[in-house]
């Protein structure tokens, strides 16, 4: 049997607030993604592409962001299971990374082959 109460929308929604102030006042990395996407928002919306593009620039400027709470919640449960090194914790902080890093990748190349197509 699972120790969950009931779904309360209300609820879960300040669960999620709350953990997306948590990130913003603690991780320096999603504050400055999130300085990136806040700052390249304005460009999807005025740049001269097909609405299919701004689509794909929208979804991977915020797959960063995910990506980056992802990491950082995996690296918080590493850490809450053992402060010591061990070779398995650091492997699944450093896949954690990898997302990030992937999903960097995706939106640079993303961008990069949208905007050359404009130009």
């Amino acid at each position: 049997m699972r120790n969950q109460p009931k779904y309360n929308f209300f609820k879960n929604t300040s669960y999620a607030i709350k953990g997306l102030r948590d990130l913003v006042a603690t991780e320096t990395s999603f504050k400055i993604e999130l300085f990136v996407a806040i700052t390249l928002l304005p460009v999807i919306i005025f740049i001269d592409v097909s609405l299919t593009n701004k689509l794909l620039m929208f979804i991977t400027l915020f797959s960063m962001l995910i990506a980056e709470a992802i990491n950082s919640a995996i690296e918080r449960v590493v850490d809450l299971v053992t402060l010591e090194h061990h070779p398995l914790a650091g492997r699944a902080k450093d896949i954690g990374s990898s997302v990030v890093f992937l999903s960097i990748a995706i939106f640079v190349v993303t961008w990069i082959f949208i905007i050359w197509e404009t130009l």
